[in-house]
């Protein structure tokens, strides 16, 4: 793990940003831009997640010593009625990682394994930025590198600078899904300065600089996604293979400071702080920065099954404290998934989590104290939803929302879907989905209005879910609308909103098209769901028996409301066994 910041700050060192978002510069248009944003909006951030980020995450806790070791086989402790009452020793919640590098410079040099090792190295920024480039949110333009830049082994004379603080090779990254280690291992080539979720168009500058010795890419003080919190950072890539890697002010606290060869198992987590020269191997190396505590859901599920029998189809965390990041409420992860044609894909990490292959999904609810003791009362902060329908949304997302839909061209249209790809389009007319949309009411004329919001699990919900035919699942429609509506497609959902546009009427054999038949059928698939309410206590605290008390009256009144919001086809038990 990084050591504690010295008290003494490293030395200032002059920063050409300054003086180059002060004068403007001169601006390029990108030469590629993304698709419009599906990112998260509302309170809710990005709620469903990889679960190859926890196990990394896991995997990582342990080698960076942000967890003390335990004997696993420890008594578990007594339930308290129908919740499973699991207390930190140590082992479950992550500590915190702070980025300590504002001001210092590292370089990752070519090592004879053909990866990288890493050293500190000189603070000081390039002092030509070039040229600024608008890059909008989650955006990406393409540079040619004036040399052959070998990277891991692979010459490389093209550049994909990223919205998001990286350069990747082979193509750009324009998705909206987790910043993590997943992502950085198993997508494109990488050259990582600050990988996180970063939005050049709401503040701050991208720029890039052409040189014989040297491509030279610099965020200068660019914002996080929804926040005002900045980085500023530069990275260089030398002909030599080197990369060196500068940062200036950073008060953002969650990123990935590494370079990745794509598509790699490996991951060698290095204190970034060490003067080195600190060995990276062949794969991947670097160090993940973390502002807040996280809750260790491989280990949390693992300790659960010490004392449960493995019956249960999915288990939901609850916790005593914050354990999860900034503008994140809640999250689900599916850890196996062998259903066909709803958009999601096979995968099966269930024994990792310490399930025989009975575990499906994991939802994090994280801290009890920040929803209402009334459970059909609206949790502030996240639009027109209550503790009960967050429940029914997170838990939703064993299955839900991913259906693509085939257009007229003949290609896979995601548009019915808004925030991270994950959850219906505002403009979906989704007859008051718990996974967002809206109930749209058509006016005629091509005028719309929203008359119901979060009450139910739709017509193509029950269908992905597995307890509606496809015969059963009548017309639907999605409204496409002119640029300046005012909502967007990741809107969250809103009752009273009057919006203009055009209506397409499509129907289930549309969605089957694009992504094939639900496999298995309704007809074989199962009717009853069985979950287990966990709470996780920190800090060596006993369960408060208040806390107790409310998680149980959210469990009691849960059962009834998702059975309701399924139409009565899918019925729920969350006792525990």
């Amino acid at each position: 793990p990084s050591p504690s910041p010295s008290p003494s700050a490293p030395p200032a060192i002059a920063n050409p940003c300054t003086a180059a978002l002060a004068a403007g510069g001169d601006v390029l248009p990108v030469v590629a831009r993304s698709a419009a944003s599906t990112k998260s909006h509302g309170g809710l951030g990005v709620d469903k997640r990889d679960p190859r980020e926890h196990l990394w995450a896991h995997r990582l806790a342990a080698l960076e010593g942000r967890v003390e070791a335990r004997d696993v086989r420890a008594a578990a402790p007594p339930d308290v009625g129908d919740i499973a009452v699991i207390p930190d020793d140590g082992s479950l919640i992550i500590s915190p990682n702070p980025f300590d590098l504002a001001g210092r410079g590292l370089r990752f040099q070519p090592n004879a394994t053909g990866g990288y090792d890493v050293s500190r190295a000189d603070a000081s920024f390039r002092p030509n930025l070039g040229p600024r480039r608008t890059l909008a949110d989650d955006d990406t333009f393409q540079a040619p590198i004036p040399f052959a830049f070998p990277f891991y082994g692979t010459p490389r004379t093209t550049a994909f600078v990223n919205s998001d603080g990286n350069i990747t090779y082979t193509r750009g990254d324009t998705a909206t899904d987790e910043r993590g280690l997943a992502r950085l291992l198993s997508g494109a080539p990488r050259v990582a300065p600050f990988f996180a979720d970063l939005d050049p168009s709401a503040g701050g500058g991208v720029f890039v600089a052409t040189a014989p010795d040297a491509l030279t890419v610099t965020w200068c003080s660019v914002r996080g996604f929804e926040s005002s919190s900045t980085v500023t950072a530069q990275a260089s890539l030398l002909p030599d293979g080197s990369v060196e890697v500068k940062f200036g002010s950073v008060s953002l606290g969650d990123a990935i400071v590494a370079v990745s060869p794509g598509a790699t198992g490996g991951f060698a987590p290095v204190d970034l702080q060490a003067t080195g020269p600190t060995p990276g191997g062949a794969a991947a190396v670097g160090e993940r920065y973390a502002a807040q505590a996280r809750l260790d859901l491989v280990t949390t599920a693992q300790r659960f099954y010490q004392g449960h029998p493995d019956l249960y189809d999915q288990l939901v965390f609850w916790t005593d404290t914050r354990v999860v990041e900034s503008g994140t409420f809640a999250f689900e992860t599916t850890v196996k998934n062998a259903v066909r044609g709803i958009g999601a894909d096979v995968v099966d990490f269930s024994r990792e989590h310490g399930s025989a292959g009975q575990l499906g999904s994991l939802v994090l609810m994280d801290n009890l104290g920040k929803y209402p003791a009334d459970p059909t009362a609206r949790v502030p902060g996240v639009g027109e939803n209550t503790t009960l329908t967050l429940l029914g949304q997170e838990c939703g997302h064993r299955w839900l929302a991913l259906l693509r839909f085939r257009d007229a061209s003949g290609a896979a249209s995601d548009l019915l879907l808004g925030r991270d790809l994950a959850h219906w389009s505002f403009f979906f007319d989704s007859d008051a989905s718990f996974m967002e949309g809206n109930d749209i009411e058509d006016l005629g004329g091509g005028s719309f209005r929203t008359v119901a919001t979060v009450q139910r699990y739709g017509p193509l919900d029950l269908y992905a879910m597995g307890v509606l035919e496809e015969s059963e699942v009548p017309p639907f429609s999605l409204v496409e609308t002119p640029p300046g509506t005012g909502e967007t497609r990741e809107s969250g959902p809103r009752t009273g909103v009057a919006f203009g546009g055009t209506r397409h009427d499509l129907t289930i054999a549309d969605v089957v098209a694009a992504l094939g038949h639900r496999d298995p059928p309704a007809r074989q698939s199962p009717r009853f769901h069985r979950q287990a309410f966990v709470y996780v206590v920190g800090g060596g605290r006993s369960a408060d028996p208040s806390a107790t008390a409310k998680l149980e009256r959210i469990r009691a009144a849960w059962e009834p409301f998702f059975t309701a919001g399924t139409g009565g086809r899918m019925t729920l038990d969350t006792r525990l066994r």
